[in-house]
């Protein structure tokens, strides 16, 4: 088997999601073959070592990510090198370019894969659903598209520094697209760097409004944490954008992470997996952040938190 792993990169540096997919397509066996598109993608090969060879297409067009000029780039590449398995994260750029490039393609397109086992000329898929609630098994004839959900495999075990050969595909002429990169916008972090914080305590959705958030400010304010959100909570008003964790958010690695009716989805899991110790409160017994969770409670966040808080003034 010979797999396509398209790689993440901004500002020079691989996303640790790319690692991920060099992974999982080392766990199949076969050739791995690390597709970089940019400005200057040769510059990254050093990093990619990991992999058996370097498929590099340089155009000044895809020098900062536009879903056009990269899609068109990504076809080529799938053209040029016919692998049996192409593989992108499960994150913008894969949302924007693996549905076109399969219907372009004519190959199967595979979404939130968490696990892929050859079968001859099959995969067996594992794919998570209702934000990882459920997993569906699905059998897909190669070659073939899959979308690759972060935290399914380790970075570590992608990342590897070494010289590997390079190897160039063009990009097709006319294919700079329409879109054209106006601005760049940094969100203002409010003087938050959770990012820097090595201990959050993160509010879900079963929080309930602003003042119900007491209880979690008062326990993170007795950990020296800082609090944090999910997705929900920041698009509910209830925290600023600077505070929100996850995929839409900022990716954060403290030394502890202690969720309160935070579900577990993957987009959510994505800005939290690497934190060194993860403790979960949720009333929901099958919420799928226990699978992640290194100590979990089934529970109402408004009985335990206070419990926390009062035994901790009492320490």
């Amino acid at each position: 088997m010979r797999v396509l792993v398209h790689i993440e990169h901004e500002t020079g540096v691989i996303e640790d999601t790319a690692f991920e997919l060099i992974a999982i397509a080392r766990s199949l066996g076969g050739e791995v073959e690390a597709l970089v598109m940019g400005a200057e993608p040769e510059a990254l090969a050093g990093q990619l070592g990991a992999a058996d060879r370097v498929v590099a297409i340089a155009d000044p067009a895809l020098e900062t990510y536009l879903p056009d000029a990269h899609g068109v780039a990504l076809q080529a590449a799938i053209r040029e090198r016919n692998p049996d398995l192409v593989l992108l994260s499960y994150s913008t750029a894969g949302l924007d370019m693996a549905a076109p490039a399969a219907h372009a393609c004519g190959l199967p397109l595979i979404c939130h894969a968490v696990e892929l086992r050859q079968d001859g000329s099959a995969l067996d898929v594992r794919s998570q659903t209702y934000g990882g609630k459920l997993v569906a098994s699905s059998r897909v004839p190669i070659p073939a598209i899959a979308m690759a959900t972060p935290g399914a495999a380790r970075a570590e075990d992608g990342r590897l520094d070494g010289i590997r050969p390079v190897e160039t595909v063009a990009l097709p002429p006319g294919s700079a697209g329409a879109i054209r990169l106006v601005e760049s916008l940094a969100p203002e972090t409010g003087g938050v760097d959770l990012t820097q914080a090595e201990r959050i305590v993160c509010a879900g959705r079963a929080i309930g409004g602003t003042d119900k958030l007491a209880v979690v400010e008062e326990l993170a304010g007795l950990l020296k944490a800082e609090v944090a959100g999910s997705r929900p909570v920041i698009d509910a008003g209830w925290l600023p954008k600077s505070r929100q964790v996850g995929k839409s958010g900022v990716t954060v690695k403290p030394r502890l992470y202690l969720m309160a009716g935070v579900s577990g989805a993957p987009e959510h899991l994505e800005g939290m997996r690497d934190s060194e110790l993860i403790v979960a409160l949720n009333t929901d017994e099958s919420a799928p952040i226990f699978a992640k969770a290194h100590y979990g409670a089934v529970c109402d966040m408004f009985d335990v938190l206070p419990k926390l808080a009062a035994r901790l003034k009492d320490s």
